[in-house]
């Protein structure tokens, strides 16, 4: 069990929670997080924010009666966290584009921590947050509040690209990739329904040009071009 250091409000239903400990984890894994009993029965699969040797951090939206209990959370609270889980992203080569979608910009924050000169490119529909934090680890801050972030990306100008975000928003990452004249290497991290986390469950089932694949233990990271998304 770790121990909430704080739980802020960042925007309209989105919040920071920060539990105290020391936690392994990389680029892209998720921490499986639970703060109540019996009910709701599975427990929240949410990305690393960022972390050090004495605290971890989490970004997340509340969609439900999961998050909304994370979001009641007070500091002293108590907090079970079971992971590090999944395959999160590689090291990657050269000049780094980093597009994220809403809640999706939550693993990217922690991939920036650990590059350097990446080029961060951030997509809301309403409301932007956490700029000022961006911007601490980025000279290259690109922010789109209603409009199509990846518009935005000039995919020629890179050798790796790591996204996150919504289906629709990752589906046109791999039709652009797919239209580019593919030198960049591009990641995609899936924001799949996930019950177990462990891939015992099958819920966050992935189509994969080899076949059916676990979000939760195959990725949620996936190069762009083996995912099939389906209207």
């Amino acid at each position: 069990m770790g121990k909430v250091v704080s739980n802020v409000q960042v925007a309209e239903q989105v919040y920071l929670l920060r539990v105290e400990g020391n936690y392994e984890g990389s680029m892209g894994q998720f921490y499986m997080l639970r703060a109540w009993g019996h009910y709701p029965l599975l427990s929240r699969p949410i990305s690393i924010f960022n972390k050090d040797d004495e605290s971890i951090e989490f970004l997340y939206q509340v969609v439900g009666e999961g998050t909304t209990l994370l979001a009641s959370l007070r500091p002293e609270d108590t907090i079970q966290l079971d992971g590090p889980y999944g395959n999160g992203f590689p090291i990657p080569e050269g000049r780094v584009a980093l597009i994220g979608g809403g809640i999706g910009i939550a693993p990217l924050y922690y991939v920036a921590q650990q590059m350097t000169h990446t080029d961060i490119y951030l997509g809301f529909s309403k409301e932007a947050y956490l700029q000022d934090a961006f911007r601490e680890v980025t000279s290259s801050l690109h922010i789109n509040v209603g409009g199509y972030i990846v518009d935005d990306v000039d995919f020629e100008q890179y050798d790796t690209i790591m996204a996150c975000g919504p289906h629709m928003m990752m589906r046109a990452v791999q039709t652009k990739y797919l239209q580019s004249n593919r030198q960049a290497k591009v990641y995609i991290s899936l924001e799949n329904r996930m019950a177990c986390g462990i891939g015992a469950c099958l819920v966050c089932s992935v189509s994969c040009l080899d076949g059916r694949k676990k979000a939760c233990t195959d990725g949620p990271v996936f190069e762009a071009q083996e995912v099939t998304f389906h209207d």
